[in-house]
């Protein structure tokens, strides 16, 4: 029977830190908000859900989608690599089970990268922030739409609040220690699983 994988994008397949930490950065200073000064401000809003913890600091969120849809362009996407290893193991997994991307990244910024690296191929679907914001309801809407039972679902994150929104869901929450958030944070967050390079995934 098919197992379904639900990977995160930024931090998981993508090395793509200090680019958002300047990135949405600048969309915030735009808007008169610029809550995110340095590399911890960013990372301290994926302890939870990233949009609301932003709106919780303030921010408006239409704003920012208005800001991020204009100033986001701008920035060098082909700096974006992937991180090594993971190649081999998606062409692994997608063999015999299903795989998707849920992710607070915007769809047509994550296809056109995935079509870059050659992932596109890999993926059933992609259910980014212009579809929902809460991880939570985009990883419900997966298992439906897949028809795959939550305990045979793994969400695969690098940051906090991916192990809580995952853990909500019902999904088995894995996280990843070469993303954003340290190996002892994720720790903390008491994940399913809690692996340190990408080979390690296929033990799923």
């Amino acid at each position: 029977m098919k197992k379904l994988f639900l990977f995160d994008f930024d931090g998981v397949l993508v090395d793509s830190l200090d680019f958002y930490v300047q990135a949405v950065g600048a969309c915030l200073k735009e808007i008169g908000t610029p809550i995110v000064q340095t590399r911890e401000d960013y990372l301290a809003l994926f302890e939870g859900n990233f949009y609301e913890a932003m709106a919780e600091r303030g921010v408006d969120l239409v704003a920012f989608a208005r800001a991020a849809h204009e100033i986001l362009p701008r920035f060098n996407y082909d700096a974006l690599a992937p991180f090594p290893g993971i190649a081999p193991v998606l062409e692994a997994l997608h063999r015999d089970h299903l795989l998707a991307v849920i992710s607070s990244n915007g769809s047509p910024t994550i296809r056109a990268m995935l079509k870059r690296f050659q992932y596109d191929g890999y993926f059933q679907d992609i259910f980014g922030s212009d579809f929902l914001f809460s991880k939570v309801d985009k990883i419900n809407h997966a298992l439906e739409a897949f028809g795959v039972a939550a305990d045979r679902t793994f969400y695969i994150g690098d940051t906090v609040g991916d192990v809580l929104e995952a853990r909500e869901a019902g999904a088995k929450t894995v996280a990843v220690a070469w993303g954003w958030h340290g190996r002892e944070k994720l720790a903390a967050a008491g994940p399913d699983h809690l692996f340190d390079r990408p080979e390690e995934l296929l033990g799923l």
